[in-house]
């Protein structure tokens, strides 16, 4: 027996923001962001927040799966944009679809944090301790971006993808995770500074702050490499893998990830160009596109790859 996905489901705000838009309130061009990303519009929110959407994702994964959310056992939500910062997003998910038997719990690994919250589920699960788990991937990226620096905010969107998993006979048939800590600053977002009786401190929240070029550099030797190792223990070789679906960074990162591996872009399914960067979003709202055109079949071998903030990656290859 092993750990499979029974049903997946995703939301994206309805308010797209294209790039042209963008070009009307800085100094940006379509030309300039879609060159350079692959991205062409992002959604963004008006009303909702990251609690909202994971919820509306999560019914959707629940009705894919046939489950009720009573049965759920277990919730993770990975997320670096939770609406509050206590209860966590999980346990306002949990409240709010009624999973009153549920423990739920938040992952902070930044564009990793699907995945991290899948290998954890994944272990709950083949211990025997749970027997199913929802999974969510939920970002409102747009509250924690400097509008005014076109060379971060152009890249990131809002939204959420969910998944059921529990045991099946086909499933994930190997996982890897890693961290670098000592690199962390590449991609970064200060918290609250200190401010207390002792020390007075009147410093608003910073923004994402990123170095491009070392992100590439991390994302393009780590992922392929991480894939490889992944692909090794479970004894498949790529040509025989369906779908690699990866962190929707940028579109360069993805297709230097495929000449490594020397696997055909066809096998990369792409959904920056519509939603552009949501971190720990992004590769569940992916699945689930795929999913929902009937694109997999019993049996595909399919790999999910997600590396980001930490820095922080985490690969898995499952047979769907």
């Amino acid at each position: 027996m092993s750990v499979k996905i029974l049903g997946t489901g995703s939301f994206l705000p309805e308010n797209v923001v294209t790039n042209d838009f963008l070009s009307t309130i800085m100094d940006t061009s379509d030309e300039w962001i879609s060159s350079r990303t692959g991205i062409r519009s992002r959604h963004l929110v008006k009303t909702e927040g990251t609690t909202k959407m994971s919820v509306l994702a999560a019914k959707s994964a629940l009705l894919d799966a046939g489950i009720q959310a009573s049965e759920l056992d277990l919730i993770i939500v990975g997320t670096i944009t939770g609406d509050e910062i206590t209860p966590s997003t999980a346990c306002e998910v949990q409240a709010a679809i009624g999973a009153d038997s549920a423990v739920a719990y938040d992952i902070n690994a930044a564009c990793s944090g699907f995945m991290f919250a899948m290998h954890s589920a994944y272990a709950y699960l083949q211990s025997g301790i749970y027997r199913n788990a929802l999974v969510i991937g939920a970002e409102t990226l747009s509250r924690i971006m400097d509008w005014n620096d076109r060379s971060t905010c152009v890249l990131f969107g809002d939204g959420a993808g969910a998944a059921v998993m529990g045991m099946g006979q086909e499933g994930i048939l190997g996982f890897e995770q890693g961290s670098d800590g000592a690199r962390g600053s590449v991609l970064a977002c200060k918290s609250r500074a200190n401010h207390n009786p002792l020390v007075q401190n009147e410093t608003g929240l910073d923004y994402v702050h990123m170095d491009g070029q070392e992100v590439y550099k991390f994302a393009v030797t780590t992922v392929p490499a991480s894939i490889e190792r992944v692909l090794e223990k479970a004894q498949i070789r790529a040509e025989d893998v369906k779908y690699f679906l990866l962190h929707q960074a940028n579109i360069r990162i993805i297709q230097s990830v495929a000449k490594r591996l020397h696997v055909s872009m066809e096998k990369f399914p792409i959904s920056l160009d519509h939603c552009g960067n949501i971190s720990a979003a992004s590769i569940p709202i992916l699945l689930d596109e795929v999913n929902k055109k009937g694109l997999l079949n019993k049996g595909d071998k399919i790999v999910m790859s997600g590396f980001g903030g930490g820095l922080t990656w985490g690969t898995c290859v499952m047979e769907w």
